[in-house]
């Protein structure tokens, strides 16, 4: 019973901070709020006489948004700022969608008056297709107009209106044209290419590997990156990544030759007493125990290193103003390591992890080439950092 009241009080306790939060949300003035969570209380049981204060609360909600949002429109049309339109469009929906929420629910008593909740339903499919073609019809207008002069920040207002304007109007008369336009006349195009400063050769694939960009997985809407310059196209930027020094060590073998000690497992023998006895268990049977001894290893490793560093920097050119707007100095670095070992002695008497050495022999180290070409692979993610941290300007 304490178990069930319990329950009953936490369901009540519940119930009480839902109504009341709907209420409060009713009271100041977040319509919308108030019905989604009066309507989300009244998709189960709607008919029970528990939630009938969602019922009375839904229906003055509905009322009070409907009032709000009419006379908003009723100001908008005297207003008649072409400008409004997207708003007055958003309002209809907005009307509409608040009856379709409430439809499914339909019909809800209210117990009390013996009577059915009220919810003045009206028919907005004639001013959403007018305010939408209203809306289009402006959108259109504005984004050419923006596109008449020589800004990229109206070319990407234009673009944004324009698609926008498809979304709610799909294929609109040439507008997939017009945003492949502004798409293009907003954009900032940039030349990337590299500079060897250093006296050695550059590995073709790693040049190649840094200056596409379509691997760089950058989300840049306005910045277009190329590599090779494209007839048609006047650069608004450059980024030069400039190798100033590379470094590449000897290849180095490193011996070393060390003793290891370990007590180990080696069976089971016996349990003997003190009077040289063996010992035997409660059924008559000798117990048996770890035969542990002591073990040694010679072990014979070695130590294959080789290594390679690149410093470079990567400069923001302007070539309107032909100047220097940013420099980011890169150093990056690639350790090439082997280790393998021989042994003379017990094995098991090297630590667990040690043993993989054991297994390995020793390989062919990679050419200089191949040295410069992983170090870019790290060189490649900081350029990345460097691009997602700098944007050139947007």
């Amino acid at each position: 019973m304490k178990k069930i009241t319990s329950l009953l009080l936490l369901l009540f306790f519940v119930y009480s901070c839902g109504v009341k939060q709907t209420q409060n949300l009713l009271s100041s003035g977040n319509y919308d709020e108030a019905i989604n969570n009066a309507v989300s209380n009244l998709r189960t049981n709607k008919d029970k006489k528990g939630k009938q204060d969602y019922v009375y609360l839904l229906e003055e909600a509905f009322a009070k948004a409907k009032e709000r949002d009419l006379n908003a429109i009723n100001l908008l049309a005297k207003d008649a700022n072409p400008a409004q339109l997207e708003k007055m469009y958003n309002t209809y929906l907005q009307l509409n969608g608040r009856q379709e929420k409430i439809k499914p629910l339909l019909p809800l008593k209210l117990l009390k008056e013996g009577r059915n909740a009220i919810f003045p339903f009206d028919n907005y499919n004639d001013q959403i297709i007018d305010s939408k073609n209203a809306l289009s019809a402006y959108l259109y207008a504005n984004a050419k107009k923006l596109m008449g002069t020589s800004d990229k920040m109206n070319f990407r207002k234009a673009y944004d209106d324009l698609n926008y304007l498809n979304q709610i109007t799909p294929n609109y008369k040439n507008v997939l044209q017009l945003m492949d336009e502004a798409k293009f006349k907003g954009s900032d195009y940039v030349s990337v290419y590299t500079k060897n400063e250093t006296n050695m050769i550059i590995p073709v694939r790693l040049q190649n590997d840094l200056l596409d960009f379509s691997t760089y997985g950058l989300n840049d809407k306005w910045t277009v990156y190329h590599s090779n310059k494209q007839k048609g196209i006047d650069y608004d930027y450059g980024m030069i990544i400039n190798f100033r020094h590379i470094y590449i060590s000897p290849e180095q073998i490193k011996e070393r030759e060390f003793v290891k000690d370990r007590i180990i497992k080696d069976g089971v023998k016996k349990l003997i007493d003190a009077n040289g006895k063996e010992v035997l268990d409660e059924k008559g049977k000798v117990v048996m125990v770890d035969n542990m001894r002591n073990a040694t290893v010679r072990i014979y490793e070695f130590r294959q290193f080789k290594s390679c560093q690149i410093t470079a920097k990567v400069d923001y050119i302007n070539f309107r103003s032909n100047q220097l707007l940013q420099s980011f100095p890169i150093t990056s670095e690639f350790i090439f390591e082997n280790i393998y070992a021989t042994y003379k002695g017990d094995r098991r008497a090297s630590d667990d992890n040690y043993y993989s050495y054991f297994d390995k022999r020793a390989v062919a180290f990679p050419s200089n080439e191949q040295m410069v070409y992983d170090t870019g692979e790290d060189l490649k993610a900081k350029i990345k950092d460097i691009i997602s941290r700098n944007r050139f300007r947007n």
